[in-house]
């Protein structure tokens, strides 16, 4: 654990723990239609789509592993 970490509250280390599943749970919703229509009918343009239009939600999801790791 970093040293920085040591000297925080239990409280505020326990309430971080949300934050990975808040974000992936947000950017599921983000993608929620794209998501949906690449399922009815996959083509490379709607996911190239969905890629460009929803960068943050994208990256959200990608970055989740890390999110895990350091939150959980």
């Amino acid at each position: 654990m970093p040293k920085s970490e040591r000297h925080l509250p239990q409280v505020v280390r326990r309430s971080a723990r949300w934050w990975p599943l808040l974000l992936v749970l947000l950017a599921l919703a983000d993608l929620k239609t794209d998501i949906l229509l690449l399922l009815d009918h996959f083509t490379l343009t709607s996911l190239l789509f969905a890629v460009r239009h929803h960068v943050l939600a994208v990256a959200v999801l990608m970055g989740s592993p890390s999110l895990w790791r350091r939150y959980a």
